[in-house]
Formats: structure tokens, sequence, C-alpha cells
């Protein structure tokens, strides 16, 4: 009679050990990895909301950039980190959604090693030419390619990001054969579109805009179903030649699994506060991205469909890394 009583008494001192512990969090620094170099979108919506999170939570937050291996080495290194909430991971459409699908081995399970927080961001890609290259439209570029095969080349953040796979449903679905060129991230690759060492890419809204704007880069279309409010005189690609087509990238927080669900919610909450505050969403839509926000669970959900969503694309466009 006396061993449920003593189960229940372990139980609720487990319970108040952990909510004890929970309201002490945080008593030192967080570390926030982001598995792409600086300057990039991902880098960019991490540091939107990095400080902030720090201010609210009375520890500073520390962007770690961990670049390589279209952001699988950073995902390892913190799917391997401990489950206390200290370590942060800047998780993209690519590192919890395609890479799955698109490498033959992960170092991580992105639906079993991680627990969802928050979606932090939404944004187009956007189909991004040097301003000398000769196509002026979608469908310019598309009968260049078709005429000279391969010898069209595009430039991507790495490969298995969002960038990449956009470019091979791209390809698969106008029919056209392009030369695939891979960077360690946004920034090294846009210098080298910009320099006109690649012709194209179908780089982050966020990331590109501001060098659209400038003339150093020129836009042909954006790659959503729909046009963006931050260039809406540009057709989507779909508009501009390819029926159907519709590829969009989002950043998201994550923990290590097995992370106490009480410390989730605080930092879920905290997050959720900054995303939806008038601030911050003008900063992502001035980014020519949306700002994210909701709750753990609505995040799982998501990852989930965008994970079938990309499987099928992947499968699809027959593209693979290894």
């Amino acid at each position: 009679m006396q061993r449920p009583f003593a189960r229940l008494a372990a139980a609720l001192a487990c319970f108040a050990a952990t909510f004890a512990w929970s309201q002490a969090f945080p008593n030192k620094p967080i570390k926030m990895i982001v598995p792409f170099p600086p300057a990039g979108s991902t880098d960019i919506s991490a540091r939107a909301v990095a400080s902030k999170l720090g201010e609210r939570l009375g520890q500073p937050v520390v962007i770690e950039n961990k670049p390589g291996a279209g952001g699988n080495i950073g995902g390892e290194q913190a799917a391997k980190s401990p489950a206390d909430g200290y370590t942060l991971f800047v998780g993209t459409v690519g590192t919890n959604a395609i890479n799955a699908s698109l490498y033959s081995k992960m170092p991580f399970d992105h639906l079993k090693d991680f627990a969802s927080v928050i979606l932090l961001s939404k944004t187009p890609n956007v189909l991004v030419v040097h301003p000398a290259f000769p196509p002026k439209t979608v469908r310019e570029l598309i009968d260049l390619a078709k005429a000279k095969p391969d010898t069209v080349t595009f430039a991507s953040s790495g490969n298995g990001t969002s960038i990449h796979l956009s470019g091979e449903l791209f390809k698969s679905m106008a029919g056209v054969k392009m030369t695939h060129i891979p960077y360690k991230g946004s920034g090294p690759m846009l210098i080298d579109v910009m320099g006109g060492q690649v012709n194209l890419t179908f780089d982050n809204l966020s990331a590109a805009i501001q060098h659209i704007r400038s003339g150093k880069l020129r836009a042909l279309a954006i790659t959503t179903a729909t046009r963006s409010p931050a260039l809406p005189d540009l057709p989507t690609v779909a508009e501009a030649g390819v029926p159907g087509y519709d590829s969009s990238s989002w950043n998201a927080i994550f923990v290590p699994a097995g992370t106490p669900k009480a410390v989730i919610d605080r930092l879920a909450k905290e997050l959720d506060a900054i995303l939806t505050s008038e601030e911050t969403r003008k900063f992502f839509a001035d980014q020519g991205a949306e700002s994210g926000g909701g709750t753990p669970a609505q995040l799982d959900e998501f990852v989930r469909s965008e994970t079938a969503k990309w499987a099928k694309a992947v499968k699809d466009s027959g593209a693979k890394v290894d």
C-alpha cells in the first residue's frame, strides 16, 4: 500500500526540483548556434532577436556561427549539446526539413534530436542575376539554358539549403540544365554573383534585397506563389514562365531534445513577445521577410508538414548532394 504513495512522493519531489530549476533559468549566458556564416538571412534573423532575448532573460545571448555541410555541422553540434536550455539552434528549412531527404547520411535526426521552440521568420527566395547577365526575364533565362545546357551557373549558400533546392526545383520544372556552384553561406555566394563569377542565385530576399535596391543585383522573379510586398512589381517565377513553382525559406528556434518543457515554454513566451512586437515586425518587413511567432506545438506541426513537402520535391527533382 505504501508503494503508490512513495512513487507519488518521488514524482512530486522531481516536479518540485524541475520547477525550482526552471524558475532559476537562466543563470548564465545562452549560446545561439547559427549554422551559416555572418551576413546571411539566417544570421540576420538570429541577430534580430538575440540581444532582445538577452534583455528579457537577464543573461547575454551569444551568437556562434558554425557553417558548413548545408548547415549540418552547426546542427550536429547543437543536437549533441546539453539539453538544459543554454544552447539554442537557429534551424532552417534546409537543416530541419530538406536535408533529411537530400543527404544519404545525416549526423542528426531533426525530428528526434530537436525540440521545437518557435518560428523565427519566413521569407521568399528571389531569383537574382549579375546586372550584365543577358537574360532580362525568366523566359529568356529558360531559353538560354535550353540553348546552352549546363553553361548557366547558379550559386547556393551550400548543398542542401533552400537556395540550392530552389534552383534544383527550377531546373526540374523548367526542364533546363544549369551547373550548381555551392558556397559556405549566403555572404560569400553573393560576393561572387555580384562580381560576375557566377550567373545567378535563388537567394533569400532578406539577404539580397539591399543589393537589388542598390543595383548590384538584378531581380528576375520572386519564388513564392504570391508576390512580395517588399517588391510588389516583381513577378513570381510561376507568373514569369514556370507554372506551379513555389519555394520559400524559414528560420526557427530549436533546442536539444529533452530540454525541460518549462524552459522551452519560457523561451517561447519571451521570443513570441519579441517577434510579435511592432518593432520586430517592421524590421523583418523591411528585409522582405515575415516575422514569426506562435507556440512550440505549432512549429512542430509546421516542421513535419515541411519535411513531407520537401521530401517529395527532392524525390521529384532527383536532387542529391552525396
